[in-house]
């Protein structure tokens, strides 16, 4: 007896080694990465950082290079950052990388369905349909200028009845922002006391949150074990749940309407196009109700993450910098005097074109993009990443490459100026992404962060409330990265 454990004791390290050794040799043309053990993969390698947040990604870039290889488990995760890697993977090589990655926890929110996460043919069909449907309904023409416009004006309104005293802007940013893709997808606004409206920020806040906690990291590491489990995973996927029902709903009163010539909003759109799809009488469609509840659950999501997180740190940079504000109103008024702004006047103003831009730049609202897959091997830089393999574009590395931006770390809007002045447009300006994939919503959100920005920067000089120095200009350390709960004061300027 005491043989065969001695036995065992020494063949089972060995065995162990030679299992680790067969690992490493099958992984040998991947990107290099953080050593990567059984069952662990690389993870060990962000729990030792003290914090995780934007730069825990970039920092690994540093250590690995701009191409390096991070194992869950058993599967690899190839992060792509700066902008020379970035650009590489997702234009360079765009049909290599075209399909979306869908990890375990987020196949099982998503399904594949929807123009943000479906692949292949299912998505080529979901974004031509998402791009005919928005042009349709006049994104980047006067049509949607209109609506952004009655907005800004609401906003405005509200920030005039808080009569310069402290208050907090974020859940009417976040309202007003909503309801502009609200009034396109639904054909109506929600008003900020409208409890489906709750539910949607506090799921909204939850679904952020929940990116960066262990029992993301176990779903995605063992999903048929935490199936069978209880936890914060499951009130993640309940409030996905929840937000695809409301539009569920929404759909269901559509159908009940009486038809009209032109569709009234982006469901009356997709539903014309559901019943050419049955008439061609089409197995293989993907035009169905299962689709349009994930693309408007997609659209939404994508547009308010970026514009409403954008205006609200755009508050917080102006309200700690009076001379930028003053500046930006010194041109306005010498520009457009006592007329109307309109989206137009971008290329007029190029100082306040510039600011927020950097603004975007500089607080840019998520950590990495979201993950491409392959569809084919493809040989990038000397390594052979694999058919099937997630590919995750850290697009905040590219806005703090310090390659290509003189300041990477702070507010710097001369970083979108020449020495004349004139706006520079920067091809290392990835805010909405690139390639085929790029933000589908890309017009939608530059109209409404200049509208709203300049709209609000007419009327009100933003600042600290009485005994602040200066506000927190840091975000949130969750996936979207947020801003912290504050609260300013909007001093209007005609007093």
């Amino acid at each position: 007896m005491a043989e065969i454990q001695l036995s065992l004791s020494v063949l089972l390290p060995i065995l162990l080694l030679l299992y680790f050794l067969k690992l490493l040799w099958s992984r040998r043309h991947y990107p290099p990465g953080p050593l990567a053990f059984p069952i662990i993969g690389g993870l060990w390698r962000i729990a030792f950082e003290k914090e995780i947040d934007g730069m825990t990604p970039i920092k690994a870039a540093k250590q690995y290079g701009n191409v390096f290889t991070l194992w869950l488990g058993h599967f690899p995760v190839v992060f792509l950052c700066g902008f020379d890697a970035v650009k590489e993977g997702l234009v360079d090589h765009s049909e290599g990388f075209l399909d979306r990655g869908l990890t375990p926890f987020f196949q099982k929110l998503s399904e594949g369905k929807g123009v943000g996460f479906a692949s292949g043919h299912a998505w080529k069909k979901q974004r031509r349909l998402g791009q005919m449907a928005l042009a349709k309904l006049g994104v980047g023409k006067r049509i949607m200028e209109d609506k952004i416009e009655d907005e800004a004006q609401q906003l405005v309104e509200i920030f005039a009845s808080q009569k310069g005293k402290p208050f907090d802007p974020i859940l009417f940013i976040t309202n007003s922002v909503s309801n502009v893709t609200f009034s396109l997808m639904y054909g109506y606004r929600w008003p900020v006391e409208d409890p489906n409206f709750e539910k949607l920020i506090k799921s909204n806040e939850y679904l952020s949150n929940f990116g960066l906690t262990i029992f993301y990291a176990l779903y995605e590491l063992f999903p048929s074990i935490m199936d069978r489990l209880p936890g914060p995973h499951k009130k993640a996927m309940e409030m996905t749940e929840m937000l695809l029902s409301l539009s569920k709903e929404e759909i269901r009163k559509h159908k009940e309407q009486e038809p009209t010539q032109e569709p009234r909003d982006f469901i009356d759109y997709y539903l014309r196009e559901m019943e050419k799809e049955k008439n061609k009488n089409d197995p293989t469609s993907t035009v169905d109700e299962e689709n349009l509840m994930h693309s408007i659950h997609d659209i939404y999501f994508g547009g308010l993450g970026n514009s409403s997180s954008i205006i609200q740190f755009a508050i917080i940079i102006l309200a700690n910098r009076p001379d930028v504000q003053d500046k930006i109103f010194k041109e306005i008024e010498d520009v457009v005097g006592s007329s109307n702004i309109c989206y137009d006047d971008h290329k007029r103003l190029p100082y306040t074109h510039a600011v927020i831009h950097e603004i975007q730049r500089y607080r840019f609202p998520a950590i990495i993009g979201i993950p491409r897959q392959t569809t084919r091997d493809v040989h990038m830089r000397g390594y052979i990443i694999p058919k099937g393999t997630i590919i995750v574009p850290n697009l905040l590395s590219v806005l703090l490459d310090d390659e290509y931006w003189e300041t990477p770390h702070k507010f710097n809007p001369n970083h979108f100026l020449d020495k004349d002045g004139n706006f520079v447009a920067r091809k290392e300006f990835l805010g909405f992404s690139t390639g085929p994939r790029s933000c589908l919503g890309e017009n939608m959100a530059r109209m409404e962060l200049f509208i709203f920005l300049t709209r609000l920067l007419r009327v009100f000089h933003f600042q600290p409330p009485p005994g602040v120095k200066k506000l927190i200009e840091e975000p949130v350390k969750n996936a979207t990265l947020p801003p912290h709960p504050y609260k300013v004061c909007a001093i209007p300027r005609n007093s």
